[in-house]
């Protein structure tokens, strides 16, 4: 389906949520990868969400200052800033942190690492010129920030003309 082009890479945004319930947005550009030309795409092999507090050595047991749900979503489509169900063909890699104040504790979840559709080569192919990251946590502590750094290992992979026609299909009919 598709052919590698180059070595991999990796790709990186930072979002800092500094108020509860507000969703925070970041979009990553790929234009420089993507070229509808020469058919040529983003291969996505794995996506990680790393949280971390206010600052780099800040816990988010303190950032939160409560029980928290901090949600992050990676998709190939602008959703206007909110958070979609998990059937949204958009939807590249999410996660999930929860924080357990009085317990001291968190726990991390992922829960499409990443999304491939059944591409045989084990990656999410994108043809899209943006990535979007959105996230929201349910708690922050008065002046602090919950930050979250998705890291995007990939490559630029090109396509045939049947294949990238089929990914523009699917990607455009998920735009609803």
């Amino acid at each position: 389906m598709s052919k590698k082009k180059t070595s991999t890479f990796y790709l990186t945004e930072r979002l800092t949520m500094t108020a509860a319930g507000t969703a925070v947005t970041a979009s990553i550009d790929l234009g420089a990868y993507v070229d509808v030309a020469d058919r040529q795409c983003i291969a996505i092999e794995e996506v990680d969400f790393i949280f971390q507090g206010t600052a780099a050595d800040t816990r988010i047991v303190t950032a939160a200052g409560g029980d928290a749900d901090v949600m992050v979503q990676l998709s190939d489509l602008n959703r206007g800033g909110t958070l979609q169900f998990a059937d949204d063909r958009a939807l590249v890699a999410s996660g999930t942190l929860l924080v357990d104040y009085s317990n001291n504790s968190v726990s991390n979840m992922s829960d499409l690492y990443p999304d491939i559709y059944g591409a045989r080569d084990g990656v999410r192919l994108i043809v899209n010129d943006q990535l979007y990251l959105t996230g929201e946590s349910s708690a922050v502590a008065g002046s602090n920030a919950i930050n979250c750094t998705v890291r995007i290992k990939a490559h630029v992979a090109s396509l045939t003309a049947k294949d990238w026609m089929a990914i523009a299909i699917q990607s455009t009919a998920a735009d609803n």
